[in-house]
């Protein structure tokens, strides 16, 4: 076996190994090449080699996504540690674990003029649960704070930040362990629901009690569980696309059920209990109500954060979904309530009014989607970019089958390739990612990875532009919007594909997008990208029509 002839770098790699961190994603360079002669040396741990840092960091953050264990980034020096944010930031608030390895060069060779250097030490200090800053001398005070920071990563479900220096020579080898490295055994800590009687009670005796679930993982509540929710007549539950919990009576089109509300209509669904569980909500539409219209109690379920989203969160359950439901559950009693119907009567009118619209509808990006969603292979994976894209999925039913992803911690558009690639590297499902240009656009070095599955396919929905910013409030069709909002182009993903070895299909009608669907799912010998070609100036127009028809 090859190790690294520095001492530090031989420390961490043993506590790597010793707390089961073995997924690696190296970017080149060569401060850090201690750490990349090792990890790459040793059969035990699978590397990655992702040349752009900021690509790279979403690679992994998708690998740890699927896997649920922290996955390690390491990089040079310098400006190469800074591309790390959007993925470390993204990590953070969606609580994905992450480890950020950082070489550095000493602190002596900090702000002297030196080539290739910045203050590295706690430079995501905003957003990381624990930084290592490591001296260069194999030490138990270094091994302390390694241990700490991957126990942290673990139990914090978040990024940590270990930044170590090396001098030079960086390049020597020998074939055995000079140091016996501290390992620490990680504290386990219990998580119990605690006392549940009071809160039964108040639930006992509301008829309007609402369960909104936000960004989840599958499988967060069990079947028994999701079955006691749709079947209380006093339970409105509101589920998002990327909430992967499902159930006929749920509503999992928020903004199609409560957007053409009156004051009436909201102030008979404002609920007296509302439970969350899971993370971010999409929908602007419902937090505004919840903020206006605010329940008297606020519960929300989650092991390590409540976000006060509402501005009445009232406690915080420190448990998992199911725990909490498996122990509350026996405690409820049922109630005389009208709520869950009044609510059906309202989706049997949009629903209506949703697909008479739709049957109307020239080509545009909302029809697009109407007619790519339902013709996503089942039990297979959908990873969506934010923007448009997950927004209009909002609006469109989905098979209960298919698990949904997106990047909604700080719902970025900076690496959502990357994560749908690295989610896809890490799952044995198939995975189709729907994006729009401007977010693929922006992360085109997501492609430059050998590591990209045969049958991992690309949607791309061409607009010409920056979409969203025709819907939201302030548009106007003037040279600054076009250029500075919107940033119209006239790019194509044609040359991108090809140079990248994706097949590479187009469509720019209803009868082409539905032949090209079935060509898309039938390749599986090489990744597939799709772009399909939509108008640019319709789309906002359609949209904003739909809202209004189903009043």
């Amino acid at each position: 076996m090859i190790y690294p002839k520095i001492p530090l770098a031989q420390s961490i790699l043993e506590i790597f190994l010793a707390k089961g961190i073995t997924t690696i994603i190296i970017s080149p360079g060569s401060r850090n090449a201690p750490l990349t002669i090792g990890f790459a040396s040793n059969p035990a741990f699978q590397c990655y080699s992702i040349a752009d840092e900021r690509s790279a960091g979403f690679f992994a953050l998708g690998i740890a996504q699927q896997t649920k264990k922290p996955v390690a980034l390491v990089c040079t020096s310098g400006s190469a540690l800074l591309n790390y944010y959007p993925a470390f930031a993204e990590a953070f608030y969606s609580q994905i674990p992450l480890v950020v390895l950082s070489a550095d060069r000493p602190q002596s060779k900090i702000d002297i003029g030196d080539g290739q250097t910045i203050r590295q030490e706690n430079v995501f200090a905003n957003h990381s649960l624990y930084n290592a800053n490591l001296n260069e001398l194999a030490s138990r005070e270094n091994d302390v704070k390694i241990n700490e920071a991957l126990d942290t990563a673990f139990a914090k479900k978040g990024p940590v930040h270990i930044n170590a220096p090396f001098e030079e020579p960086l390049y020597e080898t020998v074939e055995s362990i000079s140091v016996q490295s501290y390992i620490s055994q990680p504290k386990v800590k219990s998580s119990t629901v605690g006392e549940l009687s009071s809160f039964a009670d108040i639930w006992n005796q509301a008829s309007r009690k609402m369960v909104l679930v936000g960004v989840n993982e599958p499988d967060a509540i069990d079947e028994e569980n999701i079955n006691f929710l749709a079947n209380d007549s006093s339970i409105v539950v509101l589920t998002e696309t990327t909430s992967n919990v499902h159930h006929p009576s749920f509503i999992a089109n928020i903004d199609t059920i409560i957007t053409p509300f009156t004051t009436e209509d909201f102030e008979n669904f404002q609920p007296e209990i509302l439970v969350t569980f899971g993370g971010m909500i999409v929908s602007k539409r419902i937090k505004a109500f919840l903020r206006k219209y605010q329940p008297k109690h606020h519960w929300h379920i989650d092991t390590l954060r409540a976000y006060d989203t509402f501005g009445v969160l009232s406690h915080h359950f420190e448990v998992n979904p199911q725990v909490f439901f498996n122990q509350f559950i026996p405690l409820t009693k049922a109630i005389a309530s009208d709520y869950t119907q009044r609510l059906d009567h309202v989706k049997q009118i949009r629903k209506a009014k949703h697909d008479n619209y739709l049957s109307t509808i020239p080509f545009s990006d909302f029809k697009v989607f109407e007619q790519l969603i339902p013709q996503l292979p089942k039990n297979s994976q959908l990873q969506i970019s934010n923007s448009s894209a997950i927004r209009y999925a909002q609006l469109i039913p989905i098979d209960a089958s298919i698990e949904v992803y997106c990047n909604r911690g700080t719902s970025g558009i900076d690496g959502a390739t990357s994560t749908a690639i690295g989610a896809a590297v890490a799952n044995q499902k198939q995975t189709t990612f729907i994006t729009g240009d401007v977010g693929f656009l922006y992360d085109t070095n997501a492609l430059w990875n050998n590591y990209i599955p045969k049958n991992f396919k690309i949607i791309l929905i061409n607009n010409g532009g920056g979409g969203i910013f025709r819907i939201l409030p302030g548009h106007q069709e003037t040279p600054v919007f076009n250029t500075f909002f919107e940033t119209s182009h006239c790019l194509t993903a044609e040359h991108l594909a090809k140079m990248y070895g994706f097949d590479y299909t187009t469509a720019s009608d209803e009868n082409s997008v539905d032949k090209a669907l079935t060509r898309l799912f039938a390749i599986n010998d090489q990744p597939a990208l799709l772009e399909i070609f939509t108008p640019t100036r319709e789309n906002d127009t359609i949209l904003l029509n739909y809202f209004k028809n189903l009043v």
